[in-house]
């Protein structure tokens, strides 16, 4: 015979197959959305990003930086302006990321030894873009820049060998050493912190959504019908199930990551794995401490969505954590996909050992104190459900009587 932990776990997987919105949830909603984040970001460098200049010199050095800044791999100089207002409309439009003006009389400052005027402008409010787009300017720039100092130093200048022409040219040269992801693979730096974004989002409304299924099924008996006699049973068999759907999509999101994918790996599979599971329970955590908190359906998904929806920017990954004001931090510690992040980013990318990322396990660990505040509150209206019954009953029992 079934014991009632069975029946009760047998009976949620029931409804999770019944249901089609937890049966998108849980099923080929993360996987679509999974794989649209990989398709967006698949070519991993951002390529001919557009352009505009504004050549106001019209001389051969305003067309040979022009030629410079369409030979980067990350620009391409798509359209041509008679003045600056022009260029800035369309960036502002969104037609371009990028306007440079090269100044009147350029080539005549440059022959005079007196630094030519050239101004370039982007939109800052496209993040990653904007940068890209300003460190490609700036090393188009220096490069044209030192070619024509190269050659005016060879033909007039006194030096008789490239080296020493490009020493004169370029005095001091910069070596920028990535720690990881050397090849600036932005498929690499952005899903691997969107995809667990977008995780901790589903774990948390999908925690919610289930809890509310128990209201709608049972209106008139409420949260005590359900949980019974018995609430961290009923707790445990109702979060069980999705805990292992979604532990199971976070094996599969760094397998395909890191060995399908093939980006890099120097860390313990097995560790990351752990996190993952912890994670997978502190989100559930916060789902169920909000719901039983609200116990209202509407209200208790849209504080659910509000509260996970930052998970990107405040995960430190896009952003310094250290330039956050104190109340983002904050908001940021109750986020368990902040800790699971650093724990994936050390392991990943730096190999650490499990030491290193204790902190953050125990950060993981310290989750169980809204578990006991939703076991706590479970227990509580169940007491209340049963206190309202027996009133019920004596009422019954006293009409009765008369």
């Amino acid at each position: 015979m079934m014991s009632g932990t069975g029946v009760q776990r047998k009976s949620e997987w029931r409804l999770l197959v019944s249901d089609p919105w937890l049966q998108a949830l849980t099923g080929w909603l993360p996987l679509l959305l999974f794989l649209m984040i990989y398709a967006i970001f698949a070519q991993g460098l951002p390529r001919d990003l557009a352009i505009g200049v504004v050549d106001l010199d019209k001389s051969q050095l305003s067309r040979m930086l022009v030629r410079g800044y369409d030979s980067s791999p990350t620009l391409a100089v798509t359209r041509s302006y008679s003045s600056l207002a022009e260029g800035l409309q369309d960036m502002r439009g969104g037609e371009l990321y990028g306007v440079v003006l090269i100044g009147r009389d350029s080539e005549k400052h440059m022959m005079l030894g007196i630094p030519p005027e050239v101004n370039g402008f982007y939109n800052s409010q496209y993040l990653l873009t904007g940068k890209l787009v300003k460190a490609a300017l700036a090393e188009a720039h220096m490069t044209t820049v030192a070619r024509i100092d190269v050659k005016k130093r060879l033909l007039g200048d006194g030096a008789r060998v490239v080296s020493e022409a490009l020493a004169g040219a370029v005095p001091v040269s910069t070596q920028v050493t990535a720690l990881y992801n050397i090849s600036r693979n932005y498929a690499q730096f952005l899903c691997t912190a969107i995809i667990p974004a977008i995780w901790q989002i589903l774990i948390v409304m999908v925690t919610v959504y289930s809890f509310s299924i128990e209201l709608r099924n049972n209106p008139s008996a409420g949260l005590g019908g359900w949980l019974q006699d018995k609430p961290f049973s009923a707790l445990l068999n109702k979060l069980v199930p999705y805990t292992c759907i979604f532990w199971f999509q976070g094996l599969v999101t760094i397998i395909g990551m890191f060995v399908i994918a093939g980006w890099p790996m120097h860390g313990s599979f097995a560790v990351l794995a752990c996190a993952q599971l912890l994670t997978v329970c502190a989100c559930q955590a916060m789902g169920a401490l909000i719901f039983f908190l609200i116990r209202d359906a509407a209200r208790a998904i849209s504080t659910a969505g509000a509260f996970s929806a930052p998970g990107l920017a405040f995960m430190g990954v896009t952003f310094p954590v250290t330039d956050m004001i104190y109340p983002a931090q904050v908001w940021r510690s109750l986020l368990p996909v902040s800790h699971y992040m650093d724990i994936q980013i050390t392991q990943a990318n730096y190999g650490a050992t499990i030491g290193a990322s204790m902190s953050d396990f125990i950060n993981l660990f310290a989750f169980v104190v809204p578990a006991l505040i939703v076991l706590a509150l479970a227990y509580r209206y169940r007491l209340k459900e049963s206190e309202i019954v027996d009133k019920r009953e004596a009422g019954l029992e006293g009409e009765v009587r008369a």
